[in-house]
């Protein structure tokens, strides 16, 4: 069985971040593993009924998505609307999927606050941000999915092609 990657709808070319873009992430690797048939692909928020566009959202307080899964933050538009339901569906939506399509592995984009898994933003919309993951990014984690962002695509590789069956033939 090939080993799969949960990947970011917006690193596929797909229009569907807050603000309408993509965010393509060019890469041979990209090419290959969609020609194996490895690349599961997903947009968290769209997947919770979120439109394109639609405000900025952020983790508020400083804190990140493993707290907004304890309850103990919130996720909040930029017009103050809180957004923590969506965000939360949006990760479980992501989860479902992956185990679903038998994912191990999860390439996110980072900053986002749904895909952040090295750097989130930090709640006041002035484009600060810390480390820490998103709501989706932290769920996958916590369920045995290794994530990786954008900017780890060389350490993912090394991951995926080492990944072996129970024979030790590659998967």
């Amino acid at each position: 069985m090939t080993a799969k990657i949960l990947v970011s709808a917006c690193l596929m070319g797909h229009a569907v971040r807050y603000d309408g873009a993509s965010k393509p992430l060019l890469h041979p690797a990209i090419d290959r593993w969609r020609e194996e048939g490895r690349l599961v692909t997903i947009c968290p928020e769209m997947s919770a009924g979120m439109p394109v566009p639609r405000p900025p959202a952020e983790i508020a307080s400083g804190k990140s998505g493993r707290d907004v899964l304890d309850g103990d933050a919130a996720v909040v538009e930029n017009t103050g609307r809180d957004v923590t339901g969506e965000f939360l569906t949006a990760a479980e939506n992501a989860l479902s999927l992956a185990r679903e399509t038998d994912c191990r592995f999860a390439l996110l984009i980072d900053g986002s606050p749904s895909c952040g898994s090295g750097f989130v933003y930090d709640g006041t919309f002035s484009g600060a941000r810390h480390a820490g993951q998103g709501v989706t990014a932290a769920l996958l984690a916590r369920n045995g999915i290794e994530v990786y962002s954008d900017r780890e695509i060389e350490a993912l590789m090394e991951r995926v092609d080492g990944v072996r069956d129970p024979d030790g033939k590659p998967e």
